[in-house]
């Protein structure tokens, strides 16, 4: 499994979940050299920023930390920065919330930092070198640091008799619980961050009304073999993997390419392959196989070694074609003798190392590190560490092996396979170069062995590259034979294929089954796609011009029609206008205001000029109405209330037109009720002293001077002078001036 982001969408949850988690856990403190296993411990080093790193307590160099200095030194990528800013993206995309994505980034750097806690032996006491990395980790995990200090260096055991008791760790000991606990940790991050996913995409409400069919579809990404210099127990489970995988592989496609042939009425040719499950009982058959050799000499009392356990294997495995040692191989001298054993896989030989088998299949946290995390006040943290709430005591039961999780784990995988209809895609692992190279023909013919592909590559060349439905080859190809172009009227569509297939002279490369037609070569496809592909273009433009000739016509019709709608419409709307006005005008002659107050029907865009015609013809028929009610004796004076209309309409809002016209404002007491007393006076010492014979107009005003101050004054206007008066100071003539002046 060669890649850290692998999501399912799986309704159980539990099959693939397991595995993943546990291949990816063991590569956490054990890493190949030349080899960058944990891609997201480099973007985050390389890639973080500065200040992100800072608050972490780390610095951007892979090399200063134990889990991540092998891969430090392989070829690095340069896109660390914009691939850990993708990831940062992809996460807030999918769902996570910030407070989220800082939790897993604190989990890693708290796993890098806790790779380099070193212990140093005091007598029979073991310390920590260096209190500020303990403190560091506290901070990251949002635990206490005495308590991490102490699960470091303690461990706390039951008595029989309920009795709790701390034991100290040896320095072994204690770098055991530490890798321990870094492994466990990256576990449930893992573990979380899947399911997490799992529960974002899962739809919601689910109702099969309006969701459809209750389906699951699951990805699974997995590499093949792995074959290193020095291969361990990861590599061991991974090949076990492979093999079981393997043998679902070849027996799935054997066994659909043998049903539809047969379905089908085609002759099938049988091809033998090797079964691999001669290699799958070698490694998981009970109390023969290695997996329970392994639990067995980890549930041993006593002091049970690799050697131990090595020796035991080659005895109870001595007849075995398919396994070997350098105990039952003296001279092959690419063995050590009580260090290494050869698995002979269907795709090669794989010699591994048993040095640290059994330190690795026992696995086992110990509690403490798991009520620490529980106690954690991150919830992210704490919700992961679900079993930590259990104390010691209530810790009966002894956690199964990690051979024995693992096997678990793949046979509910196949189980969950076998029952589903698989979909295989299978890869070229690219060089890290990502760029050719002289070895690379030998290398991946390698690969294609360790894929499992050499069994599948002789299925399919004995039998058929390509089989499709009549129905549906027919459709694709029926434009490149004359008699099934565009529509044939032949009995079946078989009949049809063969038609196609005879102009083109492929009668000896295809076979007809009952409702598919089987193409052995892709060069008959080769050529019918060109032909296909040729043909295209010409029916396109031909359809188009159908098509455009149709929408043309179609148009056409739909302006014909608008138009009619329109003219039609056009002419009721100027009826209804008419006749609402003659029902509203109905009356005029015999109101008051002679229909003044009527308010005209907003008119069609069509009658909006001769509305206008009409309006103005009415206020004339209004006008003539008016005047002609008007006494002669009184038209001087409406005339003279027009010329006034004529020079004030805009400037004041009331000018006097709904009044007679009185001249000698001043003077009258219904306008100066306090001040026409006073005025009177005035006006008849005027009169004696200048002399005129009557006031052509008296009123108040408001003089404004040319600083733009205004003051109130009265002005008195007779047939000989103009008067500007004081009406505050009892009409104090101000000036005077003559008309004639």
């Amino acid at each position: 499994m060669n890649s850290e982001t692998v999501y399912h969408k799986n309704q159980s949850r539990t099959v693939p979940e397991g595995l993943l988690c546990f291949l990816f856990k063991s590569r956490v403190v054990q890493q190949h050299k030349g080899e960058r296993n944990f891609h997201s411990f480099y973007q985050l080093l390389r890639g973080g920023s500065d200040e992100i790193l800072k608050s972490f307590h780390l610095e951007n160099e892979p090399a200063l930390y134990t889990y991540t200095r092998e891969g430090a030194a392989a070829a690095t990528s340069n896109n660390d920065r914009s691939n850990h800013k993708a990831v940062m993206s992809a996460l807030e995309v999918i769902g996570f919330s910030k407070e989220e994505i800082s939790s897993i980034y604190q989990i890693l750097a708290a796993i890098l930092l806790l790779g380099n806690v070193e212990f140093e032996s005091e007598g029979e006491s073991v310390q920590i070198l260096g209190q500020d990395i303990v403190n560091h980790i506290s901070e990251l995990t949002a635990t206490d640091p005495d308590c991490v200090t102490k699960g470091l260096l303690y461990r706390t055991v039951a008595t029989g008799g309920g009795e709790v008791i701390e034991k100290g760790h040896t320095e072994k000991d204690a770098c055991f619980g530490r890798d321990a606990f870094a492994k466990a940790l990256y576990e449930r991050l893992f573990g979380w961050i899947v399911s997490r996913i799992n529960g974002i995409i899962e739809v919601k409400n689910y109702n099969p009304v309006l969701h459809g069919k209750n389906t699951v579809i699951g990805v699974l990404d997995i590499y093949g073999f792995e074959i290193f210099d020095n291969n361990s127990f990861e590599q061991f489970c991974i090949n076990y993997c492979n093999e079981k995988l393997q043998q679902l592989f070849i027996e799935l496609i054997l066994q659909q390419e043998q049903e539809e042939y047969q379905r089908e009425g085609i002759t099938w040719q049988h091809i033998d392959y090797f079964n691999n499950q001669i290699i799958v009982d070698l490694v998981e058959q009970q109390h023969k196989g290695i997996l329970s050799i392994l639990d067995e000499a980890c549930l041993s009392v006593g002091k049970v070694t690799d050697t131990v356990c090595l020796d035991s294997m080659d005895t109870k495995l001595a007849q075995h074609p398919h396994y070997t040692s350098r105990k039952h191989s003296p001279t092959d001298k690419t063995m050590d003798f009580q260090k290494h054993f050869r698995i002979r896989h269907y795709a090669g030989d794989v010699t591994y190392s048993v040095e640290g088998f059994l330190d690795k299949n026992k696995d086992l946290l110990f509690q403490d590190f798991k009520r620490l995390m529980y106690n954690s006040s991150n919830p992210v943290l704490k919700e992961m560490w679900p079993d930590g709430q259990l104390s010691i005591t209530e810790v009966t039961k002894r956690p199964q092996t990690a051979a024995t999780l693992f096997k678990n784990s793949i046979v509910a995988l196949v189980d969950k396979l076998a029952c589903k209809e698989p979909y295989y895609v299978r890869c070229i692992k690219p060089n890290e170069m990502k760029s050719p190279v002289l070895f690379d023909n030998a290398r991946c013919q390698h690969q294609v062995a360790y894929l499992g592909l050499l069994e599948n590559v002789m299925v399919r060349r004995a039998g058929f590259a390509y089989r499709q439905q009549y129905a549906r080859f027919l459709q694709r190809y029926k434009m490149t034979c004359e008699y099934t172009w565009p529509n044939h009227l032949m009995t079946s569509d078989r009949d049809a294929v063969e038609a196609i297939i005879t102009q083109h002279s492929f009668q000896g490369d295809v076979a007809y089954g009952h409702t598919k037609l089987f193409v052995r070569t892709p060069r008959t496809l080769f050529t019918l796609e060109q032909e296909r592909a040729t043909l295209i273009p010409i029916l396109v433009l031909f359809l188009q011009k159908v098509w455009r000739g149709a929408l043309a016509r179609l148009r056409c019709r739909r302006m014909r029609a608008i138009y009619t709608i329109m003219g039609c419409y056009k002419r009721y709307k100027v009826k209804a206008h008419f006749w609402e006005v003659e029902r509203r005008f109905a009356g005029v002659r015999t109101m008051p205001d002679y229909g003044k107050s009527v308010e005209w029907p907003a008119p069609p865009a069509a009658l909006a000029q001769f509305h206008s015609i009409t309006t103005m013809l009415h206020c004339r028929w209004w006008a003539r109405q008016i005047v002609k009610n008007i006494p002669p004796s009184e038209m001087l004076e409406v005339r003279a209330k027009v010329a006034a209309l004529t020079s004030l309409s805009g400037e004041r809002k009331h000018w006097g037109v709904g009044r007679a016209w009185e001249r000698d404002y001043l003077s009258n007491v219904r306008d100066s009720p306090q001040t026409s007393s006073a005025f009177i006076r005035v006006s008849k010492e005027l009169k004696n002293k200048d002399g005129y014979s009557q006031v052509v107009f008296s009123g108040f005003c408001r003089k404004v001077n040319r600083f733009n101050k205004s003051t109130d004054r009265a002005l008195l206007v007779t047939d000989k002078y103009v008067y500007k008066l004081e009406p505050k100071k009892q009409y104090k003539v101000l000036k005077r001036l003559p008309l004639d002046s």
